[in-house]
């Protein structure tokens, strides 16, 4: 029996893809992502417990790509096994370890799969991983591979102008990032980001709602919101220490006083931590042209749905936020 392509599945009308997150994202609803930790392991149920927890709360899982510059399954294997059992995963694809060559035989090969929605990544440098003596690559970089993605889909064309058979019906985003200084200069860096393809972005781990808000406050001024879907990360710190160590060695990352003091003074900090990310993301929820939200629980899947369920974010009053961003292909 013939199974039917992906590719020729139907993409709704003003949509790039027939995936899950875009057609949630379009109707309004707020969403909810999650990053799935990726085992150092070749047993698939390894994947399908860590997807399983997420799973029960979320639109989509993304399957990162070597994040940290840190050796783990590959991306294209968990988005590989997660369609297979029923999800929608968001593929990463980091610059750092393929040239276009490679890349763009990726994302015809994702498509293929039924990989609908796809996250572009400059990656973390080399030295900061676990194999420093690798070669690194970046032959492109996040805005050039958001560009050359939506050439493939939408001109049906590599990079060389030689032609695609069948384009792949793909959903795209970035990372941004609206807390790490110089912060005026972030909400131009996202209109680069759109400009070059981004329809939905999800952004570093969130601490500072006040930050968030003057960022939001700009981006609506530049109509950026209307235009892309903006994902908030969100995240559990499972003590005042942990947080200290994040905030001191992992770049980008701003997690104010006020809240490794609130840790510190925690009886039981884990389960403050947990508190602390349900409070944001009841605060985030309410933030003008947020569309959604992206959970990142490094070795604390097991509470994201705990953790969601008690924000409030999936009752009724979350069904019916924000109108519909322009089409997929204007």
């Amino acid at each position: 029996m013939m199974i039917p392509a992906p590719l020729l599945r139907d993409v709704p009308p003003g949509h790039s893809s027939s995936g899950r997150l875009e057609r949630a994202l379009r109707s309004g609803r707020f969403v909810v992502t999650a990053e799935l930790n990726p085992p150092d392991s070749a047993n698939p149920e390894d994947v399908y417990e860590r997807a399983k927890v997420l799973s029960e709360v979320c639109d989509s899982i993304n399957a990162t790509d070597a994040s940290g510059a840190h050796c783990h399954i590959s991306s294209m294997a968990i988005c590989a096994l997660l369609i297979r059992a029923g999800y929608n995963p968001v593929l990463q694809i980091s610059c750092r370890d393929r040239n276009r060559i490679a890349i763009q035989g990726d994302v015809l090969g994702a498509a293929a799969m039924g990989v609908s929605n796809i996250l572009c990544l400059t990656g973390d440098g080399v030295q900061t991983g676990d194999h420093p003596e690798a070669k690194p690559v970046f032959d492109l970089d996040s805005t050039s591979l958001l560009q050359a993605i939506r050439t493939m889909r939408d001109d049906g064309k590599f990079l060389s102008g030689r032609k695609i058979t069948s384009p792949p019906p793909v959903f795209l985003g970035a990372a941004a990032n609206p807390f790490a200084p110089p912060l005026d200069w972030r909400p131009l860096r996202l209109a680069k980001k759109i400009e070059a393809g981004a329809q939905f972005v999800q952004t570093q781990y969130c601490f500072d709602v006040p930050l968030l808000r003057s960022y939001m406050e700009k981006v609506r001024d530049m109509g950026l919101d209307e235009k892309c879907f903006i994902l908030v990360g969100i995240g559990p710190l499972a003590s005042a220490r942990t947080g200290r160590w994040i905030r001191s060695n992992v770049p980008g990352v701003h997690i104010p006083d006020s809240i490794l003091d609130r840790l510190e003074g925690a009886q039981d900090q884990k389960k403050e931590g947990r508190q602390i990310c349900i409070d944001l993301i009841q605060e985030v929820r309410e933030i003008e042209g947020v569309s959604g939200i992206h959970v990142m629980a490094y070795r604390q899947e097991k509470f994201v749905s705990e953790i969601i369920s008690a924000s409030g974010v999936l009752s009724y009053e979350s069904l019916v936020r924000q109108p519909a961003v322009r089409a997929a292909k204007e």
